[in-house]
């Protein structure tokens, strides 16, 4: 196979015997690449980088400038040989990370996986497309079904569509925790905030990812070969870096489309972007500049929108019919009150603010009315229903056709999530954003504020007299903002993105292709 010109990334080698206090470096000896582990199909000059030898292999030559102490050194470099070999070289048949012997149509083991099946050249198959994530957040599962269901509509039984929780399902304890670990960090803000952006420098994530990809590339390699991705799509930050180390030292990076789907409008972290992805989706022009920074090239780049719910393409209903479903007065301008899936935030104090301020105590009447959705928040839901209420008030709970609520509504009140952001300027909706997390949602208030999108507060009071204002003496700003979020909207991005991967899928198709034998 002919040797590969991609540069390997830097590992966490160098730092950890540092930290040894066992060698002694010359000063440019970290800028040349140290850590850079010889994978197969790389280039003979890779070798030079880093003493591992494999058996059946050529010898490796090292760089390293050894001081006094050769034996530790040596001890050091046998101790870490034995270490590579124990932890890459077990991987499944068919796909390894780090192998030592170059078989026959290894990449069409991995093609065919466990059933060892016939792929004939010519055959009409289904493509299959495994699209990585993590419940991080519900927006990263919520861009994959919606890229999932997409790939339904538009190209049918073409292609087998899969989404898995990469690092719950395929990764060991303790890496299967990071739902949870994010979960528990998100809730202390403060420890969030240390965690972004002191992860944010290269010079930090990319040893760790070296570092977490030696332990879990076994368990994900087998993850992937189950699936037998034509396409694999990560959704998420963290799904990136591993999965290319694997598919790069399998020679597999020509064969298998790899793409990233990114799902934070404005300041995203930096491991979404890596410089071995065939494509780069990105939301807006700003989330593109970044990836520009990070090295990707514009060939690399497309600028589609936020993919969403392939259902907010089709017509809006109109408003009194879709109020009549809900048991919404049909005259009201309504306001749509969301805490997310489990229905968090200060959901019950801006609901009371609103029912005050919606009031009309000299008409005598209401000048507005609230749908409230509580996602699981069941306790929250139940308190809600048992206040006596002086103006219309529609509490819901876990709901599937966010479109058809937001039909019904005027504006929303919101966290400033990407997803429903996205969803709320296709529908044409102005955003009152009540909270963000740090770091990845810190972005998207000033994206909806300074383009005349929406406003921020985290007073429910202010929040219920702003309303109030756009359902009276304001409500020609409430006109011109709903203009200006229909101006942001991207409703077919989850199509543009799906027709890219068709076309990348076909060109790649194109190739010459082994055929495997049982």
């Amino acid at each position: 196979m002919q040797a590969s010109a991609v540069t390997q990334e830097p590992s966490s080698g160098l730092d950890l015997l540092c930290k040894f206090g066992y060698l002694s470096f010359d000063s440019n000896f970290s800028s040349r690449g140290f850590g850079q582990l010889c994978l197969p199909h790389s280039s003979s000059s890779c070798g030079a980088k880093f003493g591992v030898t494999f058996p059946g292999e050529p010898k490796f030559v090292g760089s390293l400038k050894i001081g006094k102490t050769a034996a530790k050194v040596q001890g050091i470099g046998n101790q870490f040989n034995r270490f590579i070999r124990l932890n890459c070289e077990r991987i499944p048949i068919g796909f390894a990370s780090v192998s030592s012997v170059q078989k026959p149509f290894d990449e069409c083991e991995f093609q065919c996986g466990e059933s060892h099946g016939l792929r004939l050249l010519g055959a009409e198959t289904p493509k299959k497309v495994l699209i990585l994530m993590s419940d991080t957040g519900g927006g990263h599962r919520a861009s994959a079904e919606a890229i999932k269901a997409a790939f339904n509509l538009e190209f049918g039984d073409e292609y087998q569509v899969y989404v898995t929780d990469l690092w719950s399902d395929h990764t060991p304890w303790p890496f299967n925790q990071l739902p949870r670990t994010y979960n528990f960090l998100v809730k202390h803000g403060t420890l969030w905030k240390m965690t972004f952006y002191g992860t944010a420098p290269r010079l930090v994530h990319q040893p760790h990812f070296a570092a977490t990809s030696t332990f879990i590339a076994r368990e994900v390699a087998k993850g992937l070969m189950k699936y037998q991705p034509d396409i694999i799509i990560s959704a998420h930050p963290l799904m990136q870096h591993v999965p290319l180390r694997i598919l790069r030292a399998k020679g597999l990076l020509k064969k298998i489309v790899f793409t990233t789907v990114i799902t934070d409008l404005s300041t995203c972290h930096p491991t979404w972007f890596h410089k071995l992805v065939t494509r780069c989706y990105c939301p807006t022009a700003e989330v593109a500049q970044r990836a520009s920074k990070a090295g990707l090239k514009p060939s690399q780049i497309r600028v589609y929108g936020l993919p969403v719910r392939p259902s907010f393409v089709n017509p809006v209903r109109p408003k009194e019919e879709l109020r009549r479903e809900f048991g919404m007065d049909e005259e009201l301008p309504a306001v749509l009150l969301m805490g997310g899936g489990e229905g968090m935030g200060p959901i019950e104090a801006t609901a009371r603010a609103l029912g005050d301020l919606l009031y009309d105590e000299n008409m005598g009447g209401p000048i507005g009315q609230v749908l409230i959705i509580c996602g699981r928040n069941k306790k929250l839901a139940s308190k809600l229903q048992s206040i006596n209420w002086r103006i219309p008030v529609q509490i819901e709970g876990f709901v599937t056709k966010m479109e058809d609520c937001m039909g019904a509504c005027d504006c929303i009140i919101t966290k400033a999530g990407p997803g429903t952001i996205a969803e709320a300027m296709i529908r044409g909706l102005p955003i009152i954003l009540n909270d963000y997390i740090a770091g990845q949602e810190a972005g998207n208030v000033p994206y909806v504020v300074e383009n005349g999108a929406g406003k921020f507060s985290k007073s429910p009071k202010e929040i219920a007299n702003i309303v109030a204002q756009w359902f009276g003496p304001k409500a020609d700003e409430l006109k011109s903002m709903s203009q200006n979020a229909l101006k942001l909207a991207r409703p077919d991005a989850v199509f543009k993105i799906v027709h890219d991967l068709h076309e990348l899928v076909r060109q790649r198709s194109m190739l010459p292709q082994y055929a495997c034998a049982s």
